[in-house]
């Protein structure tokens, strides 16, 4: 999960994440939204990927990504526990 926190610290993975969440999109489609390289748009997917955000899937030529709910989920289930810990502790 440490992974998914450091993904999410930086606005142009951000921005992608919301992206995704309308829906899925390819490297091309993302690089549209943004005034960045390609390579760094593939930077920040790949860093995404790795941290369990997104996943991808080849549509012929095309590689296409879409948002990995599970990594959310869980980050979900931990803050949660987190602050119920907290309210314990009042």
């Amino acid at each position: 999960m440490g992974d998914a926190f450091k993904a999410l610290s930086d606005p142009t993975r951000r921005k992608i994440l919301e992206l995704l969440q309308e829906k899925s999109l390819n490297a091309g489609e993302i690089a549209d939204y943004f005034h960045i390289t390609k390579p760094s748009i593939s930077h920040h997917l790949t860093i995404l990927k790795n941290s369990g955000l997104i996943v991808d899937e080849r549509h012929g030529q095309n590689i296409v990504y879409s948002l990995d709910m599970s990594v959310f989920q869980d980050m979900m289930k931990w803050f949660m526990n987190f602050t119920s810990m907290g309210e314990n502790e009042k």
